[in-house]
């Protein structure tokens, strides 16, 4: 049976650097919310002798999510999960960007786990956001109610960043919500171990992409803390995906892979340099 790679945000970025890699061995699907991009993506992926195939989502909908995981299995067998589709705060409204962050990932990971099987990994991929918020700005308390009811967890996430100034609120939600992600894919540690399926988080700092690059102004002051003083390259961080994914490392689960360049280990305080001081 053919081996099958699905990788969301797939068609630009970390996503799409992964697909070009990742598909040198299998077939990969990669996902995501523009179709146009997804087209252009496919197609260049097929230039290069990669078997692809596209398809349209909304992570924070879980119909398509279930659609995408129905999709992927006609293909061969999952043998990984890249989630990389995710919103930066300059991409939209609080509320779609915790909804596309943080229900995104409860909604592919529960959707994901019917479909895999033992051996396979799936991958979500977080921020160095969720490694640097004080912990008082987190209502980590409230993170269980994602097992719970996703719509009583929705509220209550969105109760707490609308504590906060209107401007603010979509920073707010980004990090909480990445956060709440690394929380996720390490609380479902156990769950996923008894299929066989190992599942990791990846925390990836500031890293030259179309999304990086919207927020060239932040990461241009946070450059500064980063020991390897520059910004990451997409390359890079897919061979970390891919090496996490293989069988080479069939013993780490459960674990938060920070990718920053040393931006965390600076122990830098991170509302001193959002203001500048």
């Amino acid at each position: 049976m053919k081996s099958v790679c699905v990788i969301t945000g797939g068609s630009s970025g970390m996503g799409f650097a992964a697909a070009k890699l990742l598909g040198e061995n299998q077939n990969v699907m990669i996902a995501g919310r523009d179709t146009a991009k997804l087209k252009k993506a496919v197609s260049e992926l097929e230039r290069s002798g990669i078997k692809a195939e596209g398809f349209a989502i909304n992570v924070g909908d879980r119909k398509t999510v279930d659609a995408l995981a129905e999709r992927a299995i006609q293909l061969g067998r999952i043998t990984s999960v890249i989630h990389c589709a995710g919103m930066s705060p300059h991409m939209g409204e609080a509320r779609e960007i915790m909804e596309t962050n943080a229900l995104g990932t409860i909604n592919m990971n529960e959707a994901f786990f019917r479909v895999m099987e033992s051996g396979s990994c799936i991958i979500d991929v977080s921020s160095t956001a969720a490694h640097l918020a004080p912990k008082i700005f987190l209502p980590t308390n409230l993170y269980k109610y994602s097992r719970i009811d996703k719509d009583l967890f929705m509220k209550k996430m969105m109760a707490r960043v609308n504590l906060f100034p209107k401007n603010v609120r979509p920073g707010v939600a980004y990090t909480i919500s990445k956060n709440f992600v690394n929380w996720y894919a390490k609380t479902d540690t156990a769950k996923f171990a008894e299929k066989g399926i190992r599942i990791l988080s990846v925390s990836p700092g500031n890293f030259d992409t179309p999304m990086g690059q919207l927020e060239h102004k932040e990461a241009d002051k946070f450059q500064r803390y980063c020991a390897l003083k520059r910004l990451g390259h997409a390359e890079e961080i897919a061979h970390l995906f891919a090496f996490l994914v293989s069988d080479k490392l069939g013993f780490l689960t459960g674990a938060d892979i920070i990718c920053d360049g040393g931006l965390v280990a600076s122990g830098l305080d991170p509302v001193k340099v959002a203001f500048g001081n």
